[in-house]
């Protein structure tokens, strides 16, 4: 009952940003920074190399221009990206979030397949007794994710997905509606935010 209630208020909370953001952005006109800016860490198109560092490409623009937002603000804590988005105008963050939601992401693999089987088990079925819920849920079973509301996994470092979750778990990520992130990642063991992880960078 209490995943049910969590999940109408985050996507309320949600789509209530994504509607008073719905000025279109402009991705040839946010070439000149994603060159000068972005593509060190995120590479041109979005597929970056770094497995610290998230791959942006085919993300949704709305979730994208809501972290940058948020990482302007600072409802999302991160001092690297605080100082990358500090110049830019809201209009830069709704070009820079058009450009990445149309690269097209490149597919990976699991580079160990073993966990990733585990895994699989926690993305489609959650962890039996513990009250943590699939993540197919939201994010759908391929990992695509639910536009404006849960963003794509599929493909992502499982590098980057495990420190996420480790940091709602901490708290140090506190820009989830409704805490729906922060309570699911409290339940979860450092095995399961890997093995899930694991599973994810393969999912394409």
């Amino acid at each position: 009952m209490k995943l049910a209630v969590s999940l109408v208020a985050a996507l309320a909370a949600t789509s209530a940003f994504a509607n008073a953001a719905a000025v279109k952005g402009d991705p040839k006109a946010a070439e000149s920074i994603v060159n000068q800016v972005c593509a060190a860490c995120h590479s041109v198109d979005g597929n970056s190399a770094i497995p610290a560092n998230p791959k942006l490409a085919g993300l949704n623009a709305e979730y994208i221009n809501k972290q940058l937002t948020e990482f302007k603000s600072g409802a999302r804590s991160n001092a690297i990206m605080a100082g990358m988005v500090a110049s830019l105008s809201p209009q830069d963050m709704l070009n820079l979030a058009a450009y990445y939601s149309t690269q097209k992401p490149k597919p990976d693999t699991a580079k160990d397949q073993v966990l990733a089987l585990t895994g699989q088990k926690i993305f489609r079925g959650g962890v039996q007794g513990t009250g943590v819920p699939a993540c197919a849920s939201c994010h759908g079973p391929q990992g695509q994710g639910i536009p404006a509301q849960f963003p794509r996994l599929a493909g992502q470092h499982a590098d980057y997905t495990y420190a996420q979750l480790n940091t709602f778990r901490l708290g140090e990520r506190a820009n989830d509606p409704a805490k729906m992130m922060r309570s699911i990642a409290a339940k979860m063991t450092d095995a399961d935010m890997k093995a899930v992880a694991s599973y994810i960078q393969g999912l394409r």
